[in-house]
């Protein structure tokens, strides 16, 4: 019965021109009739927890049921999550504000969210005084939804506390300034690490896999908005495979289609660093047990931008090309 619940919401929250793209081209590649596609995807989608477009994303058409047992999608991934950090625990990681509070010690970038602007009127003035470009959030936002990039020239201090009421924007940064090497890669964003953790049973920090997100042509670096994921060795930082997207149209890169740098052996700057960041913020709140964390490379080390609780297991699995479920039960979530 959960199932056909999950599958229920599946339906209702598809990108129905994103279903019927992967039809087409599974067809086409695979010679599987609309039909008969149909037909997979409920099966597939009740007997492994998984959605639909997974089915796709996770190249079930051709796999064998071991296979297919190894993928954590979206029912699994939401199971998992809600054991690992309990719904009354998020609030943490679900408002920017309070995480910021919680983690500014990992932040190398200004944030300075409206109620502190509205409290001191002398930070607006700061903000457009000391950096060219802002960059303005949601306290909810997700997956770089509602953010709003705009040129201090352009805004006024006196003012610019109503001007972010109005359009529902709670905090106000710095624009980041990654490290050169990052730049080369993608200029059109900022691209982050994600790095999932998990805390054992001695809430002692286990690594769950490193990801590097790339940006193509796109003012922010999420899969779900076009962009690319590349696995990251663990060890060394350095990029271990092709940039890989979640639209199973596309073929993997091995060097950016729009800036030519190769991404395969791209090495990450200041990795020990960046391992050390996670793992010390991993076990600040123990509370929650498993998070995605979006770190960003500036010239001066790596700084925290925030964490996940729903962290994408597109992301996680779809750049190393096999599903990591197992991961899941290794992980002792009692504190």
């Amino acid at each position: 019965m959960k199932r056909l619940l999950y599958l229920a919401y599946y339906l209702r929250r598809m990108n129905w021109d994103l279903l019927r793209r992967f039809m087409r081209h599974v067809e086409a590649r695979n010679g599987i009739s609309p039909s008969r596609q149909v037909v997979a995807m409920v099966v597939n989608s009740l007997r492994y927890n998984v959605s639909p477009l997974e089915v796709y994303q996770f190249g079930f058409f051709g796999a064998d049921k071991i296979e297919k047992g190894r993928w954590a999608g979206t029912g699994t991934m939401y199971e998992f999550q809600r054991h690992a950090n309990p719904p009354g625990e998020r609030a943490i990681l679900d408002d920017k504000r309070k995480f910021h509070d919680a983690y500014r010690k990992f932040f190398r970038h200004e944030v300075v969210t409206l109620q502190e602007m509205e409290e001191d009127r002398t930070l607006a003035l700061r903000m457009l005084e000391r950096y060219s470009e802002l960059v303005f959030k949601p306290a909810q936002g997700n997956c770089g939804g509602g953010l709003v990039f705009a040129a201090s020239a352009q805004l006024n201090a006196e003012n610019l506390p109503d001007w972010m009421r109005a359009r529902g924007l709670d905090l106000v940064e710095e624009s980041i300034r990654q490290h050169p090497d990052f730049q080369a890669l993608s200029p059109s964003a900022v691209n982050t690490v994600r790095i999932f953790t998990c805390l054992d049973s001695s809430d002692r920090c286990q690594i769950l896999g490193c990801r590097l997100r790339i940006s193509v042509n796109s003012s922010v670096d999420n899969m779900a908005a076009g962009n690319m994921a590349a696995p990251v060795d663990e060890v060394t930082g350095r990029v271990c495979g092709p940039g890989v997207y979640s639209d199973i149209t596309k073929t993997p890169e091995t060097v950016h289609p729009v800036t030519g740098v190769p991404i395969e052996g791209f090495q990450i700057p200041y990795w020990p660093e960046s391992l050390a960041l996670v793992r010390e913020a991993a076990v600040l709140h123990p509370q929650n047990r498993s998070i995605g964390w979006d770190i960003v490379i500036t010239p001066d080390g790596p700084g925290l931008i925030e964490g996940n609780h729903d962290w994408c297991k597109l992301v996680w699995q779809l750049p190393v090309g096999q599903g990591l479920k197992h991961m899941l039960g290794e992980c002792a979530l009692n504190g």
